[in-house]
């Protein structure tokens, strides 16, 4: 279930230090980045801030006002990448899209955009960027980004596994080959794509196992038709 982008305003130090992670549920600081801007949706970078990325969600914390700050979980993430094209954005940043409970639902129209409005209606909120004052750093965070998401992966909802029913693990399908005499079982590993991760659905961030099957009773049927035929042929040599 997406949570989307909320507001984050739990500071320890009397607000005033590193943002209050559940740490009884195991959640760790993995990076700390300063000098972050964060652009919310189609408006203009806030003021530079601090980004803090969790074992589970993406914290932004501003510099200049306490009351400010920004979190997403990695499970509200459905993509994250490096963006270096001017024409895309004007500064390089990490580029996020945000699943929200208002995906379910149709768009309202775009002339009452909330993401322009004096209230942010963060309910809305698709897209956020995180502008690094220093671009040099963008892989460093592509990179904890990648890792942090693998630690969160997508639930399997109930009847999900009947409707793909064809995916199966490395171990079931090495169960399956030991089972059978005539089917071979062969894998490959498709290295992953290092332009974006997509967090939702993790076949474009992990390994794809793809599985062939080579049937050996067909080459068997074609051996015993030519041993046939080399043996009518003798006969009526003879």
């Amino acid at each position: 279930m997406a949570v989307g982008l909320r507001h984050f305003t739990a500071r320890a130090g009397n607000g005033s230090g590193e943002p209050i992670l559940d740490a009884d549920n195991g959640e760790e600081l993995v990076h700390v980045q300063p000098s972050v801007s964060v652009a919310v949706g189609d408006r203009a970078p806030e003021s530079p801030g601090t980004l803090y990325i969790t074992t589970r969600q993406v914290i932004w914390l501003s510099e200049l006002d306490r009351e400010k700050g920004y979190a997403v979980y990695f499970l509200s993430l459905s993509l994250h990448a490096v963006s270096r094209d001017p024409e895309a954005y004007p500064s390089p940043c990490i580029y996020t899209q945000i699943e929200t409970e208002a995906d379910e639902v149709e768009d309202e129209s775009k002339d009452s955009d909330s993401e322009c409005s004096e209230v942010l209606d963060l309910s809305k909120i698709r897209e956020m960027r995180f502008i690094p004052s220093d671009a040099n750093q963008l892989d460093t965070l592509f990179q904890v980004f990648c890792e942090c998401a693998e630690l969160n992966p997508e639930p399997i909802e109930e009847g999900e596994e009947e409707g793909h029913n064809w995916i199966f693990s490395a171990d079931q399908l090495e169960d399956e080959a030991g089972a059978g005499d005539d089917v071979e079982w062969h894998f490959s590993q498709n290295p992953t794509n290092t332009i974006g991760h997509s967090n939702g659905h993790h076949d474009l961030a992990s390994s794809v196992l793809e599985l062939q099957i080579n049937d050996q009773r067909f080459e068997d049927a074609e051996e015993m038709e030519q041993d046939s035929d080399t043996g009518h042929h003798h006969q009526s040599q003879q």
